[in-house]
């Protein structure tokens, strides 16, 4: 989170309003921790279930959901990773194509290719 923050001040100059403020803030700290993770050769990020804290305690049935996504999820590479999560953080599309670099058609198609894989996944673990 530091080295987002200061990330996020040194380059606070190079924010061109073309964009919002929380698109722009994404990318850069998305841009830290790949780095990050490129550095140190780490090839998953570890998801917290405290990452997922729609479950409330009161079913089951939901919790048990929420663990099979987030184990479908630790599956995903990292770039799938980010973008199913802007995805169920309701981001739109133009906003999470400026987020990663990516085109707005690409970040669609990436998001269908994905729920596809996750499905699988999912499936794999008999649901």
């Amino acid at each position: 989170m530091q080295e987002v923050l200061l990330q996020l001040w040194k380059s606070k100059d190079s924010f061109e309003h073309q964009s919002k403020l929380s698109t722009w803030v994404y990318r850069v700290a998305l841009n830290v921790c790949l780095s990050y993770l490129r550095k140190r050769k780490i090839k998953t990020v570890a998801l917290q279930q405290s990452d997922f804290n729609t479950w409330d305690g009161n079913d089951h049935d939901r919790k048990e959901e929420i663990d099979v996504l987030y184990l479908a999820l630790k599956a995903l590479s990292n770039e799938e990773r980010a973008i199913m999560l802007l995805y169920l953080e309701e981001k739109k599309y133009e906003e999470i194509s400026q987020i990663l670099g990516i085109s707005g058609t690409h970040v669609g198609v990436k998001i269908n290719r994905t729920k596809k894989k996750l499905k699988k996944i999912i499936e794999g673990y008999g649901y």
